[in-house]
């Protein structure tokens, strides 16, 4: 039916190129958008582990930094896990190298603030674990689904939107929407790699 096909041409998503693969090849525009989606994300980490403002600024530059020289060293599939764990690791290492500077300032005087801070540094290997990590988690989501919407039909982001988001059932929104339940099931699939993609988890 042609409410259905209408669903299935979003021709765009089929053909647009994961930020991670665009990042490899040095697109400026891919990087920005890279550092305004995992940007936020980075310094509340920073903020998170104790650092103060102007502390977490310079962290978070130098983690970009860290991220430009090593991201083509990145690969999902050997076990690194998806790009957001793998910005973490390279967060909480500048973060550790950043009290260890600290430390090593007041070693003289017999402080010990700094080394304290190394040993309180976890890993969030389960954002449930402090609601602001889920907060900036559902954050970070939400501003890749943003980027991506403009290139999908109004239908196919409501299929996706109501099943996804709302969590409506299939059989409702396919009925609603006047196409089958696996219209519904495509929007849905269709958005959500195409989220992958901007995210830099599928290449």
């Amino acid at each position: 039916m042609a409410s259905e096909q209408k669903i299935n041409s979003d021709s765009q998503t089929s053909t647009a190129t994961s930020l991670l693969v665009r990042i490899r090849a040095r697109d400026p525009q891919a990087w920005q958008r890279l550092v305004d989606l995992y940007g936020p994300l980075v310094y509340h980490w920073c903020r998170n582990q104790g650092l103060r403002p102007e502390d977490a600024s310079d962290v978070f530059q130098e983690v970009f930094t860290a991220v430009s020289n090593s991201v083509d060293r990145f690969d999902r599939r050997s076990g690194n896990g998806t790009f957001r764990g793998w910005l973490w690791t390279i967060t909480r290492n500048k973060i550790l190298d950043f009290h260890r500077k600290q430390s090593n300032r007041i070693t003289a005087t017999g402080g010990t603030h700094a080394n304290l801070r190394l040993a309180e540094i976890a890993e969030p290997a389960d954002d449930s674990i402090d609601d602001s990590h889920v907060s900036e988690t559902a954050n970070l989501f939400h501003r890749a689904l943003e980027m991506v919407r403009g290139e999908f039909e109004p239908r196919t982001w409501q299929a996706f939107w109501r099943a996804t988001v709302d969590g409506d059932p299939t059989s409702e929104i396919a009925a609603d929407m006047g196409i089958t339940a696996n219209g519904v099931r495509q929007a849905k699939f269709r958005v959500l790699r195409r989220l992958r993609q901007q995210l830099g988890d599928v290449e």
